[in-house]
């Protein structure tokens, strides 16, 4: 069986979420942003919840991967767009939102990609 984009893309939030529960400063200054005990808290909340993503599309079948590559789709398109505002804004740390922006951003533009393809070989 060969893996494809979204197998890639489930093995990086696997990736990234132990990572974030595992070592929450190392993590958070990787991405350019100062560790404080309330950064490390939702960085463990961000590593639950892409874990937990990940390792759901890995364990589904074809329908219920669906469901969970347009969930993700959701959640990579919020955060994308919350990234946005604070870049336009310019209330955080310009590296650290770049980088964060620029990840989610990549996931949600494959998520979509994959899923106007799908919804294109629908009858």
């Amino acid at each position: 069986m060969s893996t494809d984009s979204l197998e890639v893309l489930a093995w990086g939030r696997i990736g990234l979420g132990a990572a974030s529960l595992v070592s929450p400063a190392a993590t958070s200054r990787a991405f350019g942003v100062a560790h404080s005990p309330e950064v490390g808290y939702l960085t463990r909340i961000y590593g639950g919840r892409a874990l937990a993503l990940g390792t759901a599309y890995l364990l589904a079948g074809p329908a219920e991967r669906d469901r969970l590559q347009l969930l993700s789709l959701g959640v990579d398109v919020s955060d994308t767009v919350t990234g946005l505002g604070h870049l336009v804004r310019r209330d955080s740390s310009l590296r650290g939102m770049v980088m964060v922006t620029v990840l989610t951003g990549s996931y949600a533009a494959v998520g979509a990609v994959r899923a106007l393809r799908r919804h294109a070989r629908q009858p």
